[in-house]
């Protein structure tokens, strides 16, 4: 958008009956688990999925728009993100238990879902537990750990088109891949059902907390880190997994600025307390090039990069 006054007016337009929160030039850093990047030129919070509708009816389709959720697995770049940002919160954090699955809403934590699981006897979420992130994130990336992925689990999900429509879609319907889903262009996941086995409860608690033991061992939990870096190259292109490659090449304990390449598992980038969102993603590209040397192997992102390189000249 080159007309200020006019992206004004469009923002206007859309959030006047709006029941959620709008907020200018809103601070994105501190949301994320590396806590860099710019800010959202605005930032609507919905009430509730009717509010969410309401307003992509009236939004108009040349103002830019992002979805964000728990900011687990994502660069926000240091120039932010332009047009209007929606992050989903507490109208979409209801949890549903069935006799055989969960309904959760997007802005669901997924080892919340796994918790919830457990308590009503649930076996087969228990991998959620392992995976940062919000439901939502997860459909969208057909998020995985521990031998399972939402692919195997998921029943449907509700979402909200670009133009405000609700709609269900089966899990067939989202053509889910590796760390990736068919969802519609500027679609927003809503809620989703997930299936479960009837199992007992404390067998679930337990395979749950072998879980989060095996990702303390493993992961570098503590820090200021995004997740998995890159996606596994497929068994065609290279027998070896991405933290294999990239250890081979020699990145363990590769370093830009204050931006890190984990020594603990050396497929996570780590913020040792001043990087920026430059210097994590020159750090993610000087892997993926000596990887490449090394191995002949391409290494792509599984951790989204969003907004603008530098923030604009005021």
């Amino acid at each position: 958008m080159n007309n200020p006054a006019s992206m004004q007016d469009m923002v206007k337009h859309a959030f006047a009956n709006m029941r959620g929160r709008l907020t200018p030039q809103a601070p994105l850093g501190p949301r994320t688990w590396f806590r860099v990047g710019g800010a959202a030129e605005w930032l609507f919070q919905p009430a509730d999925a009717e509010d969410l509708a309401g307003v992509l009816q009236r939004l108009s389709p040349e103002l830019p728009i992002t979805a964000l959720g728990a900011c687990s697995n994502v660069i926000i770049r240091d120039g932010g993100l332009e047009g209007v940002v929606v992050r989903m919160a507490r109208g979409f954090a209801d949890i549903t238990v069935e006799a055989d699955g969960i309904i959760a809403g997007c802005a669901c934590l997924d080892a919340t879902v796994a918790e919830h699981a457990a308590q009503a006897g649930l076996s087969g979420l228990e991998f959620l537990a392992g995976i940062p992130g919000s439901i939502g994130g997860a459909v969208r990336m057909n998020a995985g750990a521990y031998g399972s992925d939402i692919a195997n689990v998921l029943d449907w999900a509700e979402i909200i088109t670009r133009d405000g429509s609700l709609i269900r879609l089966d899990n067939a319907a989202l053509r889910f891949g590796y760390r990736r889903s068919g969802l519609p262009e500027g679609a927003f996941v809503i809620r989703a059902r997930l299936r479960g086995t009837p199992a007992n409860a404390q067998d679930v608690a337990n395979r749950i907390a072998e879980v989060r033991a095996a990702r303390e061992l493993s992961q570098p939990v503590r820090a200021r880190t995004g997740g998995s870096t890159f996606r596994n190259p497929d068994a065609e292109t290279s027998a070896r997994k991405a933290w294999e490659l990239i250890d081979a090449a020699g990145c363990r304990g590769l370093r830009h600025g204050d931006a890190q390449v984990s020594e603990k598992h050396c497929n996570f980038l780590i913020n040792l307390g001043n990087a920026t969102a430059t210097d994590l993603e020159e750090l993610g590209e000087d892997v993926r090039t000596r990887v490449a040397q090394n191995s002949g192997v391409s290494l792509h992102w599984e951790i989204k990069r969003l907004g603008k390189t530098e923030a604009s000249p005021k």
